[in-house]
């Protein structure tokens, strides 16, 4: 069993200063303590990238959330910004390998991550969900806690 308030908590501790040094506060919702039968250097990986992913996209002034919550028996692990978002109708395409969208093209990166997050999401039976968050993104993965088999 993973905890995974303690993986947000080292995710965020370890992104802490690079969010800093750009001027954006990441603030972090655990509410109840959680665990999940999972891999937790995937949940790690996978949390990191899309923290990174929204550090990287959130103008200076900007807040990150990072949320871990239960709902309905799904657990939801999800991290929200204030940047540009990404348009719906690029939703489904920036989880393929090596994607990277017009406006990202200048920033460093190897458009991996989302499809990374999207593989360990398949992995452990969990759904990856972008969503507007009106404005920038919410990327949330969405763990059953009793997997269809």
């Amino acid at each position: 069993l993973v905890d995974l308030s303690s993986v947000v908590e080292d995710v965020a501790e370890l992104y802490a200063p690079v969010a800093e040094e750009k001027g954006l506060e990441i603030a972090v919702d655990l509410g109840e303590p959680l665990t999940l039968e999972a891999n937790r250097t995937l949940i790690s990986q996978a949390l990191a990238n899309l923290v990174d992913n929204a550090i990287k996209y959130t103008p200076e002034g900007g807040k990150i959330d990072v949320r871990l919550e239960e709902r309905s028996g799904v657990v939801v692990l999800s991290v929200a910004d204030n940047g540009p978002g990404i348009p719906a109708s690029e939703h489904k395409r920036v989880t393929d390998r090596f994607v990277r969208l017009e406006q990202s093209r200048n920033s460093p990166g190897t458009g991996l991550g989302l499809s990374l997050v999207a593989a360990v999401a398949r992995l452990h039976e969990a759904r990856f969900v972008l969503a507007d968050n009106g404005p920038g993104l919410k990327a949330s993965l969405e763990f059953a806690r009793h997997p269809r088999r």
